[in-house]
């Protein structure tokens, strides 16, 4: 099969991220400039709601972009999807379905389709290898989110298949690190124990409660570790499969809120709460597609990365930032 475009991206073409304005996508808009690409674009919800496939078509005709890297999400911790399976299975379907369709019609150069491990089989064997994406059924607290992302690696096949059009996709494990999601209701492990933690710290608790058991395990890779790999998998990668980014590392979520704790400066008990799921047993990614595909490995260890993390809330305490596309 012949792609029908030429692959090869300049640094006259026209990037459209997205939710570059959001916690990755603020990364990749940086890393982008790193490299030399000015010729950029990050459309806001308030002007385009990517949702609605007349404001998508809009979007093409006013900024005619070359490549669209495809980051916007609805998306949360284990409660913010309890609570919105509809919503989140609508507006990740809905906007990934109407960008590339368009992207099609359109003619751009590539389409980065960004993924999420929540795709891969609730008892997936460790570590995730990107062909056991179908060996079963994503982890019900967050498998309409999965679902619905899974479906778009499957329309980006499908367009490459019968229209030629160079879509990528790429999958991400856990991300955490500066400009994360803090909100209360709606964050991921890292920043909700960072938050937790910090705040019990400031007005002298004697405990925290955590989620669940402890007994889950995760892996985490950093933000601007994730941002590097987009681009060069934007810049490198021109195949259908798709492909695993992560830090290779596993820890137990129990481990993971011990280390917070001591890096917060947090002295008290933790107190765990089984009634409240753990979500996937296991998550950790075989990276060996990434590391032969883009010769790209993680470089910011597990430790320094937090670090870094709760440095920032720290600093943003007062008003802790909201994801927002």
């Amino acid at each position: 099969m012949v792609v029908r475009l030429n692959m090869t991206i300049d640094h006259a073409d026209k990037i459209v991220i997205t939710g570059g304005a959001g916690f990755l996508g603020s990364f990749i808009v940086e890393e982008l400039r790193s490299r030399g690409f000015e010729n950029l674009f990050v459309p806001r919800r308030a002007d385009f709601d990517l949702t609605r496939e007349a404001d998508v078509e809009r979007l093409y005709v006013e900024h005619k972009p070359h490549v669209v890297l495809h980051l916007a999400a609805e998306v949360g911790g284990i409660g913010a999807n309890r609570d919105n399976p509809g919503r989140f299975f609508f507006a990740n379907m809905a906007m990934g379905m109407h960008l590339i369709e368009a992207g099609r019609r359109h003619g751009i150069k590539k389409f980065v389709q960004t993924g999420t491990i929540c795709a891969y089989p609730k008892f997936t064997p460790v570590p995730f290898k990107e062909d056991d994406l179908w060996n079963g059924y994503p982890e019900e607290t967050n498998a309409p989110y999965g679902v619905a992302k899974k479906s778009l690696i499957v329309m980006c096949q499908a367009y490459r298949q019968q229209y030629g059009m160079n879509a990528i996709c790429v999958l991400p494990v856990n991300l955490y690190g500066p400009r994360d999601n803090f909100h209360v209701h709606s964050s991921h492990v890292i920043p909700a124990l960072i938050r937790k933690c910090v705040e019990a710290r400031k007005s002298i608790a004697d405990h925290i409660t955590a989620w669940g058991t402890g007994s889950a395990s995760r892996e985490f890779l950093y933000v601007e570790d994730c941002a590097e790999a987009i681009v060069e998998a934007t810049l490198k990668y021109d195949k259908p499969e798709p492909i695993n980014l992560g830090s290779g590392r596993e820890i137990s979520i129990k481990a993971l809120t011990s280390l917070v704790a001591k890096l917060s400066g947090f002295t008290g008990h933790i107190v765990w709460d089984p009634t409240k799921p753990d979500g996937q047993p296991r998550r950790c990614l075989d990276v060996s597609r990434a590391t032969r595909e883009l010769a790209w490995t993680a470089t910011t260890s597990l430790e320094d990365g937090l670090t870094k993390t709760i440095e920032f809330f720290e600093q943003h305490a007062d008003a802790p930032p909201e994801r927002a596309y």
